[in-house]
């Protein structure tokens, strides 16, 4: 009598695992923004920010729930209760219009936030090159 192990539970198990795994981890980074870029950003690493994003169609997510724009007033009201010294960051796409960010921010502002920050990525060395070889050198005018 010979004695088999059979593994066709354990790679079952195995893959479902997999795939939560693979349908949750999209989640945990947030909404997918094409930030601006700027030189001077930087990371910085307080208590966990208020993430609100504005998608390139205008569409707007607090945290990642996505809410209609009439809603935000509402939303932001109830969260500065629950947490008034908790942090923005305003997530703006690059090609979105700059009134719609400036909306929104004026909303946290009168809402209470006091600490609202813009969120930007910094750029990739390549991209920087490719822009500066791209762009024509400053020329000074004449006096």
């Amino acid at each position: 009598m010979q004695a088999e192990i059979n593994v066709t539970p354990l790679v079952d198990v195995c893959l479902v695992l997999l795939i939560i795994f693979m349908v949750v981890t999209p989640m945990l980074t947030g909404v997918k923004v094409n930030l601006p870029e700027s030189k001077t950003a930087t990371t910085f690493e307080e208590k966990r920010q208020l993430p609100i994003t504005v998608k390139e169609d205008a569409t707007l997510y607090v945290d990642s729930t996505v809410i209609r724009r009439d809603q935000l007033a509402g939303e932001l009201e109830r969260l500065h209760t629950q947490h008034p010294e908790r942090p923005v960051l305003v997530r703006g796409d690059a090609r979105v219009k700059y009134g719609e960010v400036v909306d929104v921010l004026g909303a946290c502002r009168a809402v209470g936030f006091h600490d609202v920050g813009l969120a930007s990525s910094q750029p990739t060395p390549a991209v920087a090159a490719m822009r500066r070889s791209a762009s024509p050198g400053r020329r000074s005018a004449p006096i």
